[in-house]
């Protein structure tokens, strides 16, 4: 069964003529009927559900009302709705279906059923906070017992597809480093809950079996403002950011690393599309209608244009015009792409979903499976040291086609061995989409839900949809084996470190940004306005180093300097007067392990320690604090 759950305002809707040959009696035909302040339950009933339709009934049931209460909803609205699957019950099942979730509904809430079998026209306002949209998939468990309630997947892809995963049910198992297999069902929590694994990857195992918790809005919603990094715009689009200059600099530094790693190491080509395309174009138009309504649309003088959802579009139709040979393969093409999607008011939520966000893609095209597999190899290499420098927890699950994953086990265990950790295999029972395999890092934020960063897709399909070939080495013109990759979101990624920095806070451990992340890594403080030129002079050499420092030049007590230094998370602060001044010696007080003696080099090869090999652009900001303009 299928349920999308809307917390509205409030719902109108008109049974206006029979859809079925018996459709259900209905006295008020032709009369709107209207309910404020509910939860509006739109309903599917599955071929599945007619083996065991009083326990479909209940647990859709118990799912409804615990939705309710946690939004305070005291009214639900049943609405059936025969588009949320393909695989519909027979129209006797689905009313006994629905008319079993209405008994048991009643008596804890105010229930309201719209006809079963009519056409409808219905309004909905929807209240567009994080929780009032959320769409689940409940099935029944062997013998009526142990059923599921399935989170339905919402992540940004690299590019999405129209449709379900097909109605057989996947089988999930985690798989270790050691190559150990651990059978898992998402129905019975006592297969996984105590597994030995880090909590990232059992909050994930939890949240794909439906059992997480919402506990209010993720905490770098607050944190984005406090740190002067982004904040909403409210003269735009919701969903669509301004950044500070601390949080520019914080965006440009991990664009900054996706492009290392795309062009410095994995030697990609680096390219630039456009963001608007013409629908009459066959398929462009194609590809957006398996997007549904997710896009950005506009007409420009009588035609119809499209903004970009994913850098696909234009990627492809040059790749097409390409002529390449076998000796040139795998090439690799990289796009820093703006992308744009029109999500649900709702479902915008700080900087985890938006509708405009920046994808650092890359697309590899491989001669076959075997230099596919080869370069997938590399590219997790490449996207593990990406995630290990962002400094968060996370989870690692894999999504792969069961005939593939048995034919290739080995190659997963390798593929651990780099990342360290066991992941999460959902095996899918026959191919659905474009990709016989995809894997993607989670990260799991403060109130327990996850965010999909890094993703790889294997695509073997989408080469001969779209006409990409190359010459091989008979002469003959064959399609490629495309890697689908993104090295995630960047506002993702800003989101993602401050939900981990909002975790260690919880933990008893000072909040912090990554040093190579963090916009200003040293902050010099004079202890009065007679040691300001020596403050400045210690900041000039550590920029002359390569790192971002200021001097704070305020008038104000030594004490409550420190104390600003710490509430905008500076990793490192000096603070220098007469003992400086007549020595080579500083007190540095490094954030969350106190203070530490050092000399000039001694700081700066702390410095270059915490950084590593990752970029370090040039401060954004006045050197000194006082010429510094408050955004926030």
């Amino acid at each position: 069964m299928r349920l999308l759950l809307i917390h509205a305002d409030y719902i109108e809707f008109t049974a206006l003529e029979p859809a079925v040959p018996n459709p259900e009696e209905v006295k008020n035909a032709g009369k709107k009927e209207r309910v404020e302040e509910c939860l509006v339950a739109f309903t599917t009933v599955e071929k599945p559900d007619e083996e065991s339709p009083r326990d479909v009934a209940e647990r859709a049931a118990a799912l409804i009302l615990e939705h309710a209460r946690t939004v305070g909803a005291k009214r639900v609205v049943l609405y059936p709705y025969a588009h949320l699957s393909s695989n519909l019950s027979r129209p006797d099942a689905a009313m006994e279906v629905l008319e079993q979730v209405e008994e048991s509904l009643r008596g804890a809430v105010e229930v309201t059923r719209a006809p079963f079998g009519w056409y409808k026209s219905f309004e909905i306002r929807c209240k567009g906070h994080p929780l009032s949209e959320l769409s689940r998939s409940v099935t029944a468990g062997d013998s009526g017992t142990g059923g599921a309630v399935k989170g339905e997947a919402a992540e940004e892809e690299v590019r999405s597809e129209e449709g379900s995963e097909p109605a057989q049910r996947s089988e999930f198992l985690v798989l270790t480093p050691e190559g150990e297999e651990c059978r898992i069902d998402l129905g019975k929590p006592e297969t996984f809950l105590n597994l030995k694994v880090e909590a990232p990857l059992v909050q994930l195992i939890k949240n794909e079996a439906g059992m997480k918790e919402e506990r209010g809005a993720p905490a770098h919603i607050k944190l984005m403002r406090k740190l002067e990094l982004v904040d909403y715009e409210p003269a735009s689009d919701v969903g669509h950011f301004r950044f500070y200059p601390k949080g520019t600099l914080v965006k440009d530094s991990l664009e900054e690393l996706a492009y290392e790693i795309a062009i410095k190491d994995l030697r990609a080509f680096k390219i630039e599309t456009p963001f608007l395309y013409r629908l009459d174009e066959p398929d462009i138009a194609e590809q957006a209608a398996k997007f549904r309504e997710k896009d950005y649309r506009l007409a420009v003088e009588k035609k119809e244009f499209c903004l970009r959802f994913a850098g696909d579009f234009g990627l492809f139709r040059m790749m097409k015009g390409a002529t390449m040979s076998y000796r040139q393969l795998p090439i690799r093409v990289y796009e820093l792409s703006p992308s744009f999607r029109l999500e649900q008011s709702g479902e915008c939520v700080g900087l985890k979903r938006l509708r405009n966000f920046t994808m650092p893609d890359l697309h590899c095209f491989c001669a076959d499976l075997e230099q596919g597999v080869k370069e997938y190899t590399e590219l997790f290499r490449k996207y593990t040291r990406l995630t290990e420098s962002m400094e968060i927890e996370y989870a690692v699950a894999f999504r792969v086609v069961k005939h593939f994953y048995e034919e290739h086990r080995d190659w997963f265990v390798s593929l651990l061995r780099i990342v360290r950790k066991p992941a999460l295999i959902e095996l899918l029972p026959e191919m659905k989409h474009y990709w016989v395999l995809k894997h993607e890092y989670q990260a799991i934020d403060s109130v327990g839900g996850n965010t999909q960063l890094v993703t790889v897709q294997l695509d073997v399909e989408d080469a001969a949809r779209y006409g990409i070939e190359y010459t091989d080495e008979e002469g003959k013109r064959r399609g490629c084996i495309i890697l689908h990759s993104s090295l995630g979101s960047i506002e993702r990624w800003m989101g993602a470190i401050l939900e981990q920095a909002a975790k260690d806070q919880a933990r008893g451990k000072p909040p912090s940004l990554p040093v190579w992340l963090s916009p200003v890594q040293v902050r010099v403080i004079p202890v009065n306005s007679s040691y300001v030129g020596l403050a400045r002079d210690i900041a000039e050499r550590v920029a002359a180093e390569g790192f971002r420092a200021d001097v704070d030049d305020r008038e104000e007590s030594v004490s409550k300097k420190i104390r600003e230094a710490e509430v905008d998370w500076i990793p490192f602060v000096l603070v220098v007067g007469e003992k400086e001044a007549s020595s080579q010696s500083l007190a540095v007080r490094v954030r969350g392990e106190g203070v530490k003696n050092a000399d000039f080099a001694g700081l700066i090869s702390m410095l270059k320690e915490r950084v590593g090999d990752r970029p370090c652009l040039p401060s954004y900001l006045p050197l000194m604090l006082s010429m510094k303009p408050r955004f926030a």
